[in-house]
């Protein structure tokens, strides 16, 4: 299923234009994990049928990460935000 993700630098654009990043969790301050946390990341997650908040990164653009908040059941995405905006 195809959808629309707003880049907060370059607008909006088709999701094949973004890489997805995993589950924005508590704690992701953007510093370097530790083993324990790399490993939660990467296979303990939530996968939640409903709204998520998520990383991505606009690969075919400006290479930014960002934030997004989703619905994962309808792919309706509610906001954006860059990494360093407080929600």
């Amino acid at each position: 299923m195809s959808f629309v993700l707003e880049c907060p630098h370059c607008g909006p654009r088709e999701v094949t234009d973004f890489r997805f990043g995993g589950e924005v969790r508590p704690g992701d301050d953007g510093g370097r994990p530790d083993a324990a946390a790399l490993t939660r990341t990467l296979y303990l997650r939530a996968n939640v049928d409903g709204v998520q908040r998520e990383w991505w990164q606009h690969r075919s653009g400006c290479g930014a990460w960002f934030r997004a908040e989703r619905d994962t059941g309808t792919n309706r995405v509610l906001r954006t935000a860059a990494a360093e905006v407080a929600w």
